[in-house]
């Protein structure tokens, strides 16, 4: 008799299914452990696919493509060091300025403190009075003896308890302020890891990337190789102008903040803190705030009301990135809903951290991308974005004249 194979397949897509659904729940388990590896290897992919219209432009000048890397990587090197040299000088003589003025900082500070303190004290020894005598007159009307010498004298360790707590919780803050730069610290030790990690993964990758290419393709079943293709080939199409609106905000933020600062610092020191800004533009949110140190450092070494009005100044920018700026080139540089472009930045710090929102972008196109290619033309065969956006009139209730 022959066997029915059915038993055999139903059993070997059981084991299919519980071996896939182990996978998925130990992803699950291990992302946090997961997630810079899977950010770095993204942010690699993105920045290759990026960059490489300019090196295969450069590799007709230099004749291969691990040249035209180099070459392009060496610039990217030279950059760096010369805006790191320009800015050691200023910062080195702020940091002595600074280290010399802190003294006078710190008995500045103090002396509102003890102000206050003995203030506290003397309002203290008053009410106490008062309420010995309110006290007193009460006992001589109704005909008790007056005792009142006993709770003048006990008053002094209360003001004295009373006036130290007030040190006492400037310590507890000054202890929150250390904490919250340590963490700040440590964010940006991770970060500066995992930039590093995608620095020389982007420098391998440019020199030869047909291997990674051909790796990820062999993970698609052969059936699916010519889909898979068309998805590669818009991500490439797209990333190059991902780049471009990234680098018109790093240009945009640096020029606002060599504005700003130009009538406070001078030339020099404020085309050097803009450059840095508009490197650290690259990082959103955590970027500006390591931008605003070095500025920072260099008002304390002026003294004054400098420091305040220079952080205000980068709470302003700051402020203006994250809400209009970030937002709006992202929406109109690569297509895409401002909504869209924040809800990406709040998903992708949760799963990523603070450097997720690298990625958030990009992770909107290719979204769309794999819905275009993936689901739309699956599932929506015939549907056009006219027919789309007919039922977003409709359901707004606005009439077909209105065409925005």
């Amino acid at each position: 008799m022959p066997s029915n194979p059915e038993p055999e397949v139903n059993n070997h897509s059981i084991s299919f299914y519980i071996i896939l659904g182990a996978s998925l729940i130990a992803f699950i388990k291990t992302f946090s452990l997961l997630a810079p590896i899977l950010l770095s290897f993204l942010l690699i992919l993105l920045i290759s696919l990026a960059v490489n219209p300019m090196i295969s432009r450069i590799r007709t000048l230099t004749g291969g493509r691990k040249g035209a890397a180099g070459l392009l990587v060496a610039a990217l090197v030279i950059f760096i060091v010369l805006t790191g040299g320009a800015f050691f000088g200023p910062l080195k003589i702020s940091i002595i300025n600074l280290s010399a003025e802190l003294p006078g900082y710190w008995e500045r500070f103090q002396k509102p403190l003890i102000k206050m303190e003995q203030k506290v004290v003397l309002s203290e020894k008053k009410l106490q009075a008062e309420v010995t005598t309110e006290i007193a007159k009460i006992e001589a009307s109704e005909g008790r003896p007056v005792v009142a010498a006993k709770t003048t004298k006990s008053a002094p360790p209360e003001t004295a308890k009373a006036s130290e707590s007030i040190r006492s919780r400037l310590s507890e803050m000054l202890q929150g302020v250390v904490g919250s730069f340590t963490a700040m610290a440590f964010n940006a030790g991770q970060m500066l890891v995992v930039l590093v990690t995608v620095f020389f993964g982007v420098c391998f990758t440019l020199m030869n990337p047909r291997p990674i290419l051909g790796a990820m393709f062999s993970l698609v079943p052969e059936r699916h190789h010519g889909r898979a293709l068309i998805i590669m080939q818009r991500i490439g199409n797209f990333a190059p102008n991902w780049a471009g609106t990234t680098l018109v905000g790093m240009v945009t933020i640096g020029l606002l903040v060599f504005l700003i600062m130009l009538p406070i610092f001078g030339f020099m020191d404020s085309l050097v803190l803009g450059l840095i800004a508009g490197i650290m533009e690259a990082v959103p949110y955590l970027g500006p705030t390591l931008g605003a140190v070095p500025a920072l450092l260099l008002a304390l070494g002026i003294g004054g009301m400098t420091p305040m009005w220079v952080l205000l100044a980068y709470i302003a920018v700051q402020a203006l990135e994250n809400n209009v700026i970030t937002p709006f080139i992202m929406a109109r540089g690569m297509k895409l809903h401002p909504v869209a472009v924040i809800f990406s930045m709040l998903l992708c710090v949760a799963a990523f951290g603070v450097l997720g929102v690298l990625v958030a972008a990009p992770l909107v196109s290719i979204v769309d991308i794999l819905h275009d290619e993936l689901y739309r033309k699956r599932f929506l065969p015939t549907v056009t974005d006219e027919d789309l956006q007919h039922l977003a009139r409709r359901t707004l209730r606005e009439k077909q004249s209105v065409s925005n």
